[in-house]
């Protein structure tokens, strides 16, 4: 199954120093087509980094609750783990995560 740089999924999200993973929201940055995809986590806890973008429209995007994504906490998940898609940020929310993430790409490619 294709997902689209935007779409919202939930899936199993490995937690951070364990080997378990947690069902929770995430957004997708890249699927290339094969059996993995690149996300980043979503959460309802607030804004701490700049890494951070609070989705300014998050029932739009499908979420149950307000919603912060964390852009500097990424996974590879294997797509065999997606429960379901949950919806899609909408332009402005999208613009904001681009808007993060290319300057950090930038930073990191020095």
């Amino acid at each position: 199954m294709p997902f689209d740089p935007g779409d919202l999924l939930l899936l199993a999200f490995p937690l951070t120093g364990q080997t378990v993973a947690r069902q929770r929201p995430a957004l997708v940055l890249l699927d290339t087509g094969d059996e993995d995809v690149v996300v980043a986590r979503v959460t309802t806890q607030p804004c701490s980094t700049r890494f951070d973008v609070v989705i300014s429209d998050w029932q739009g995007a499908g979420l149950i609750a307000p919603s912060t994504i964390r852009l500097h906490k990424v996974a590879t998940i294997e797509k065999r783990l997606v429960k379901r898609r949950l919806g899609r940020l909408q332009d402005p929310d999208r613009s904001a995560v681009w808007s993060v993430l290319v300057p950090m790409w930038r930073q990191t490619a020095k």
